[in-house]
C-alpha cells in the first residue's frame, strides 16, 4: 500500500466521505458540535509580540497591541507605551520591553481583564455577587462603590489594577481629600470591598490574581481605642429613661449579648424556661439567618430577663395621634411564630435604627453617654461577664464567637477596677517590705 493510498484511507475515516456521488460531504464536527482543527488552531495560536523600543524626545517608546471592549464587543487596539528616559542603554531597554511584554505572551493576562473595573462592577459584580450578602451588606458595599472605588478606578480595565497601582492610591489616603477624614475602619472597608470585587473576577476567569491580596495600609494615627460600655450603676437610670417596649429590648440585650437584629427576630418559641434559642435575624426589611454557625445557639438567661419578656405580655402604651391618645397592646399575640417585640401598630418586626434615634440615643445624652449604640448594649455584657468573673471559654459561648479572641480583643473592655484589684493582689503573693536606702 503506498503512501498516497494511506493518506487517503486516514482522510476518508476522519471526514466519513462518502463514496455516494449525490452525498455532500459532513465533517463529524457539524453534529457534535467540536470546533474545526483550522478553528483549534486559531483559538490555540497565541498572538506573541517582539515590537522594538524606540527612542523619541526624551524617553523610549513601544508599540504593542491589547485587547479591549468597547461597547461589549473585543477589540485590538495599538498602544504606545513610555518605557524608561532616553539617556536609557537601548540594551537595558531592549530587557524593559520583554518584561512588560511578557505577561502578554504568556497568557497571564487574560482576554476578560480588558473590560473596565465600571463595565465589570455594573454587568456582573453588581448582579451576581451583591444579591448574595445580606441586605444592610449590600448598602455598604454599593455605598463604598460608588463613592470611592468608581470615581478612582471605574474608567481603569482591570487589566490595570496591579498591586503597585492600587497600592499607590491606599498609601495616597491620608493625602486625598476623600479619604484624608476616614478613620482606619473605613479605610480597611474600603479594602475589603475593592478585595471582593476583584476576587470574583479571578473566580470567574477575568483575571489570574486578585491583585488586592496584600495591599497594605496606613497605618493608624491612633492607639487602641476602647469601646465604650454602660456601667452597670447607669443602666437602671438609662431603663428609667426609655419607655416599653423599648426599655425591654435594651435589658434583654445587655443581659444576653443578642444583636439587634437577632432581637428583632426573637419569636416565643424561642424564649425557654432558662433559656433562648437564636435562630433567626432580621435586618431593615431583610430576614435571614444567624450571623454565623456559633450565632445559632441556645444560651443561658437569667430570671430577670424572662420575668421581663413575660411581663410584656400585659402592658399596654398610649401613643400620640394627634391630639388624641391611643392605647395599643404591647403583644398583640404571643403564638409560638409571633414576635417578642412587634410593632404598635401593626405587629409586623420593628426597625433598629428608629428605635435607636427616638427612644435609645436621646436617653444616653441625658445620661452623658453620646455614643450609646445597640453595639455598645452587646459590648456592655461581654464587660459584665468579666466583671462578674466569668471564665473566658463560658463568654465567648454566651457570645456566640467563633473564636475566643474575639471576645476577649474586641468585646470585653478594659476595666480599670478590676485591674486595680488584680494588681493589688500582687502583693499577696510575696510579703516583701518595703525599704528606703
Amino acid at each position: 500500500m503506498n503512501l498516497e493510498h494511506q493518506r487517503g484511507e486516514v482522510v476518508a475515516s476522519r471526514w466519513q466521505i462518502s463514496t455516494a456521488p449525490d452525498c455532500a460531504i459532513v465533517p463529524p464536527e457539524a453534529n457534535s458540535g467540536t470546533p474545526s482543527r483550522s478553528e483549534i488552531e486559531k483559538m490555540a495560536r497565541r498572538r506573541f509580540q517582539a515590537p522594538s523600543p524606540f527612542r523619541e524626545g526624551h524617553f523610549w517608546w513601544l508599540f504593542h497591541w491589547q485587547d479591549e471592549f468597547v461597547d461589549g464587543k473585543r477589540i485590538r487596539k495599538r498602544k504606545r507605551t513610555k518605557l524608561a528616559p532616553a539617556a536609557m542603554p537601548e540594551r537595558e531597554v531592549k530587557k524593559m520591553a520583554g518584561e512588560f511584554l511578557r505577561p502578554l505572551n504568556q497568557g497571564l493576562v487574560t482576554v476578560g481583564a480588558a473590560i473596565s473595573f465600571m463595565e465589570y462592577v455594573e454587568g456582573t459584580y453588581g448582579p451576581i455577587e451583591l444579591p448574595l450578602m445580606a441586605k444592610a451588606t449590600q448598602g455598604r458595599y454599593a455605598g463604598v462603590l460608588a463613592n470611592y472605588l468608581l470615581p478612582e478606578f471605574g474608567k481603569l480595565c482591570l487589566r490595570d489594577l496591579t498591586p503597585l497601582t492600587l497600592q499607590k492610591y491606599f498609601s495616597g489616603m491620608a493625602a486625598s481629600k476623600t479619604t484624608s477624614t476616614l478613620s482606619f475602619e473605613s479605610k480597611d472597608k474600603i479594602r475589603d470591598v475593592l478585595s471582593s470585587v476583584l476576587g470574583s473576577a479571578k473566580k470567574y476567569g477575568l483575571l489570574v490574581t486578585n491583585p488586592a491580596e496584600g495591599i497594605r495600609l496606613p497605618r493608624d494615627n491612633r492607639g487602641h481605642v476602647a469601646k465604650p460600655y454602660v456601667e452597670p450603676t447607669k443602666f437602671a437610670a438609662l431603663l428609667t429613661l426609655i419607655p416599653e417596649p423599648y426599655s425591654t429590648m435594651a435589658y434583654v440585650a445587655v443581659f444576653t449579648g443578642l444583636r439587634v437584629s437577632e432581637l428583632v427576630g426573637l419569636r416565643w418559641r424561642n424564649v425557654h424556661a432558662d433559656s433562648i434559642s437564636i435562630e433567626q435575624r432580621f435586618c431593615r426589611g431583610d430576614w435571614g439567618a444567624p450571623k454565623s454557625k456559633a450565632s445559632n445557639a441556645t444560651i443561658a438567661v437569667n430570671q430577670g430577663v424572662l420575668d421581663r419578656l413575660t411581663r410584656l405580655k400585659t402592658l399596654t402604651v398610649e401613643v400620640k395621634a394627634g391630639r388624641a391618645l391611643r392605647k395599643y397592646r404591647v403583644v398583640r399575640s404571643c403564638g409560638p411564630h409571633d414576635l417578642v417585640f412587634q410593632s404598635l401598630k401593626t405587629g409586623a418586626p420593628m426597625r433598629d435604627n428608629n428605635i435607636l434615634t427616638r427612644h435609645i440615643k436621646p436617653a444616653g445624652r441625658i445620661l452623658g453617654m453620646p455614643w450609646l449604640n445597640w453595639r455598645c448594649l452587646r459590648t456592655s455584657h461581654a464587660t459584665w461577664l468579666k466583671l462578674a468573673g466569668a471564665d473566658v471559654k463560658d463568654a465567648q459561648a454566651q457570645m456566640r464567637h467563633s473564636r475566643a479572641s474575639t471576645t476577649l480583643d474586641v468585646y470585653q473592655q478594659f476595666v480599670p477596677e478590676s485591674q486595680r484589684k488584680v494588681v493589688d493582689r500582687l502583693s499577696q503573693l510575696a510579703d516583701v517590705p518595703i525599704t528606703f536606702q
